[in-house]
């Protein structure tokens, strides 16, 4: 990311959006402003369904963020992500602007394959203008696109959503139903990216979707089953400058229980005291936790012949409190996006197995992890 007047605070996977803004410019155009047009996200926020689902464009950036395990009728196994991304250029030359053309949001999108029997990992992705149709997001219900790649709402409940996405090699398209409410992450309406009023989000989960659809691979569509978990987060504020990336863990028990932790981390390696996680339980109520109250340690690392990073690649979780002891293992080592064509930044985004002790008794589960960083470490003011 280029990193000056980027206001990426939340997920990994924004670490970098946009090389298009590095030093704070896009194709001429001033970003970052004395007085922002944007919002900051800052305590007291009180999320509304289905309302909340849909675009904020007060805010400057903003992404939905899908990803899933799935079963074929034939036996096979997949992990999916779809991701769109929304950022707002804070410059009063385009605002004034009356032409359609004119750059006030930029689109972009990810979408990945675990393909578990082929042992093959597969992405793509997608950059668009606002404007003309060809991308955008309603700001009343969730209805997102790029082109042909789309994540709507099935009226008339907002508890189903249909994802497609077709990319050379491979397809989804995928219904998803939530069997929870929304999970509201951090404190008061934020959760906090930094130290500093304002490095925060907005930010919920649906942990617990439903899936069916069909997956794509070649000339072959095979029926799936299975389920999915979903992220929105919207708000304006920087990352703090003392990190250098960090990890996100999404985690589905089988005991019907969630997890989603994130450890932000500083040069030194160790976690920022932001790093936060919320704890679901099967009725859909959550609980929050901090930095002190996780146990998180690496016992394997991975080296991408393709980026050279060293990622971790097996851990150890525990939240002693709870009684909770978990071993999360990816489900194929190389699960690494190097998206050279839309956010210029290179992570890891993978399907994950859980095994390990729940209050005596064995658990299993799967789950999602993304690591950024890790090519590349998050620099404030870095050049191109």
């Amino acid at each position: 990311m280029g990193h000056r007047g980027i206001n990426e605070m939340m997920r990994p996977c924004l670490l970098g959006l946009l090389v298009l803004f590095m030093h704070g410019e896009v194709y001429g155009e001033t970003l970052a402003s004395a007085q922002s047009r944007f919002s900051l996200a800052l305590p007291g926020y009180i999320s509304i369904f289905p309302r909340d689902h849909g675009s904020h464009e007060q805010f400057q950036t903003e992404w939905w963020y899908f990803t899933g395990h799935l079963v074929g009728t034939d036996g096979r196994r997949f992990g999916y992500e779809l991701t769109f991304f929304r950022r707002g250029i804070d410059s009063p030359h385009v605002w004034a602007n009356p032409s359609l053309w004119a750059m006030r949001h930029v689109y972009l999108a990810h979408v990945a394959l675990t393909d578990e029997q082929a042992d093959k990992f597969q992405f793509a992705e997608k950059i668009s203008r606002a404007g003309i149709g060809k991308a955008g997001a309603r700001a009343d219900v969730l209805d997102v696109w790029i082109d042909r790649w789309s994540v709507k709402a099935l009226a008339p409940d907002h508890r189903q959503f249909r994802l497609q996405a077709q990319a050379e090699a491979f397809s989804l398209d995928l219904v998803v139903e939530s069997q929870k409410p929304p999970v509201i992450h951090g404190i008061n309406g934020v959760s906090r990216k930094g130290q500093q009023p304002g490095q925060a989000s907005h930010y919920y989960s649906l942990t617990r979707l439903h899936t069916t659809g069909s997956v794509k691979v070649g000339d072959t569509s095979v029926p799936v089953e299975g389920v999915s978990w979903m992220d929105h987060e919207f708000g304006s504020g920087d990352l703090a400058n003392n990190l250098v990336g960090w990890d996100w863990f999404s985690l589905q028990l089988d005991n019907n229980h969630e997890i989603m932790a994130y450890g932000l981390r500083q040069a030194n390696g160790t976690f920022d005291p932001a790093s936060s996680g919320t704890f679901v339980l099967p009725n859909g109520s959550s609980t929050v936790f901090a930095l002190q109250d996780v146990q998180l340690s690496v016992t394997q690392h991975w080296k991408s012949p393709v980026s050279g990073a060293h990622y971790p690649s097996q851990w150890l979780l525990s939240i002693p409190a709870e009684n909770i002891a978990l071993s999360i293992s990816p489900r194929m080592a190389n699960q690494e996006l190097v998206t050279a064509r839309s956010t210029h930044v290179t992570y890891w985004e993978g399907a994950v197995d859980v095994t390990g002790q729940w209050k005596g008794q064995d658990i299993h589960g799967q789950g999602y992890v993304e690591l950024t960083g890790y090519a590349e470490p998050y620099v404030v003011g870095r050049e191109k």
